[in-house]
């Protein structure tokens, strides 16, 4: 089936109660799901309106065979959507027969309530708030690409390139066709909210993967040097995986592991797409991988992302406006399984340095995990410092809680994150050995806003387009 149709089925699931917008759209087994939810979402938070403007204009009475909610998906992408742009089908030439009723009927509505703005058109709870107003972060991935050449590729699509930021508040500025380079993350792109970049042909091709802000940290952090042996210990849906590869410059070997087969799978897909070729990918419990087995002998970083409670998710507030704190015995238990990896990880020989992450805002999942897991190996490791100017640090439960990082909408204009960087602390007779310390991550020199001459064969970027 086709996107619309999908969009409908998991509507018309969800409003029938047989599950979450996530979990439906997971199950649809549909290729694009960034692209399915993010459109079931919409559709659901507009559907007191579409189903005023259909009724008032009388879809469903002319097209009998339509479904209730299939007209509705139809509708908010003919009205609120992308206008089906590039694609619909069938589908775009029945609405066309009804599209001057339909605008003339949404326009009516807005005389109606005495607003000009469509999101006026919410009720005070469904408009948009903070989450749903997040820049859209674009990761160019170095292993197809450079930011030079996507910046020109951008700006030949009539798009304006600001430079590096030098607040978030350039941030929250961005409108229209204007984007900047991320104040911190080096090739890292941000354009406004709500930029739909799913179709966009550097993204099918690879050369660009759409990561959150935050999400980017963990392996920014651990900053593992080429050729290194890393391990993704909780992988899908790769995002972090091919950051990583990104950094190794596909040189090396990165161990992910992930029990959930699906999602395996879909990782398979993003990695080929984005031309990684260091990954062994690994349907495993990453608590049942030993230790001592003579392929992870030369591991010296590993990534943790365990599973979470997803509190800080913007999908989650999006799907769940008010989404709060899962019930103490679900905390108690994903804690527990946190805490037993985290353990788990530091067992590993050769480990330099580990960064601990989730999508979680809660303490226990997080500070309290890091401190439970360094009060058990007393004198072994330590908390690292990381990225100082990151303006949002870890609860002050426990002694350095503060090199840990937080993360939220209104404090770092990302998903709701926490990530802490653990190294093992060297023997004394070990001190001439190189120092594994989290990296200062200092930026990259931004692209320049305006084109410069490059002399050929001096270091040309691969083109994006190719």
């Amino acid at each position: 089936m086709g996107l619309y149709a999908v969009a409908a089925d998991v509507l018309a699931g969800v409003e029938n109660r047989q599950g979450s917008i996530k979990g439906l759209v997971y199950s649809s087994n549909f290729q694009n799901v960034k692209q399915l939810y993010a459109l079931v979402c919409e559709t659901q938070r507009y559907s007191a309106v579409l189903d005023a403007v259909i009724a008032s204009a009388g879809l469903l009475r002319a097209e009998k065979k339509l479904r209730p909610h299939l007209a509705k998906v139809l509708v908010y992408e003919l009205l609120l959507g992308k206008g089906f742009r590039g694609g619909g089908g069938r589908w775009k030439a029945l609405l066309s027969r009804h599209q001057a009723r339909l605008k003339a009927e949404l326009a009516r509505l807005k005389v109606h309530r005495g607003v000009s703005r469509n999101e006026d058109l919410l009720e005070v709870g469904s408009r948009p708030g903070p989450v749903s107003q997040l820049p859209r972060f674009v990761r160019v991935n170095t292993l197809k690409t450079c930011s030079n050449d996507v910046v020109d590729y951008f700006k030949r699509q009539g798009f304006s390139y600001q430079g590096r930021a030098s607040s978030l508040d350039d941030l929250r500025a961005l409108k229209g066709k204007h984007f900047l380079l991320d104040p911190l993350m080096a090739e890292l792109l941000v354009f406004p909210a709500q930029t739909d970049l799913h179709e966009h042909p550097l993204y099918r091709a690879g050369h660009l993967i759409l990561q959150d802000r935050a999400s980017c940290l963990p392996a920014m952090l651990l900053n593992p040097p080429p050729g290194s042996h890393v391990i993704d210990a909780c992988a899908a849906p790769g995002n972090k995986t091919s950051h990583l590869a990104a950094l190794l410059k596909n040189q090396g070997k990165i161990f992910a592991f992930d029990l959930d087969a699906k999602r395996l799978a879909s990782m398979a897909t993003l990695l080929a797409r984005a031309g990684i070729s260091c990954c062994e990918l690994a349907e495993e419990d990453f608590l049942a991988v030993s230790p001592s087995d003579p392929r992870y002998r030369e591991v010296h970083y590993i990534l943790l992302d365990p599973s979470c409670s997803g509190s800080g998710m913007p999908s989650r507030q999006l799907e769940e406006p008010g989404a709060g704190t899962p019930s103490p015995a679900r905390l108690h238990a994903l804690a527990g399984f946190q805490q037993r990896a985290l353990c788990h990880a530091l067992t590993f020989p050769s480990l330099k340095r580990l960064v601990y992450s989730t999508c979680s805002l809660c303490q226990e999942e997080n500070e309290d995990v890091v401190r439970d897991a360094l009060q058990q190996n007393p004198g072994a490791f330590r908390l690292a410092p990381a990225l100082p100017a990151w303006p949002h640090r870890g609860l002050s439960t426990f002694p350095d809680a503060e090199h840990c990082l937080r993360a939220s909408p209104e404090t770092t204009l990302s998903g709701g994150f926490f990530v802490a960087v653990i190294e093992r602390v060297e023997a004394p007779s070990s001190a001439s050995q190189a120092k594994a310390s989290a990296p200062e991550c200092t930026p990259s020199p931004a692209p320049k806003r305006k084109k410069r001459q490059q002399k050929a064969g001096a270091g040309a970027c691969t083109p994006p387009c190719t």
